[in-house]
């Protein structure tokens, strides 16, 4: 699964990570990427930046690994303090910017939204919620699913994305995922 994205909003709008702090004196900030792999939130020189209710479109003009994460210079800021405003700040692109996905992967954000169902001992299809949001736990990303309208119960699930041992079918177009998961767990 490629893991581009965390969330994505009803602007067509794709997280790709956060601007965490400033870097330097030269308007240099510090960035925390959600790519996989982190450097490729760099392959974008155009960011939104969603901070506090407020986008702005920037361009960053350089940007480079350093020590364990990512540093980036946003064009025209040349200065620490006009750089910490940015700090906070959510980046965002058009979801129709990333790259297309191979045949056996799938961005994140296309799975938050999906229906998750499950069969019952009898071979009936339940539905045991909603997908909000995926988390990285090293091992394996994990499902978190949030209990919706006419889900079995108000029970939030964290279910692990093991493709064809838990997951076994994944329709973004149908708006459902399918699981080999006991409802009551």
């Amino acid at each position: 699964m490629t893991k581009a994205a965390v969330e994505a909003s009803s602007k067509g709008l794709v997280t790709l990570g956060k601007i965490t702090a400033v870097y330097g004196i030269k308007g240099w900030v510090k960035v925390y990427s959600h790519t996989d792999p982190m450097t490729n939130i760099l392959d974008y020189k155009h960011w939104i930046l969603d901070h506090n209710g407020r986008q702005q479109t920037i361009e960053v003009d350089q940007g480079r690994r350093q020590a364990k994460g990512l540093v980036a210079h946003i064009a025209g800021c040349d200065d620490r303090d006009i750089a910490r405003q940015y700090c906070g700040a959510e980046i965002k692109v058009h979801a129709s910017e990333l790259p297309e996905a191979a045949d056996d992967e799938i961005y994140w954000h296309e799975l938050e939204g999906l229906n998750v169902i499950t069969r019952s001992d009898a071979g009936e299809d339940l539905l045991l919620g909603r997908v909000s949001h995926l988390m990285e736990t090293g091992a394996n990303d994990v499902l978190v699913i949030r209990p919706c309208r006419g889900s079995i119960d108000k029970s939030e699930r964290l279910v692990p994305w093991l493709v064809d041992q838990v997951i076994e079918e994944v329709n973004p177009e149908a708006g459902f995922i399918r699981i080999d998961w006991d409802p009551e767990f």
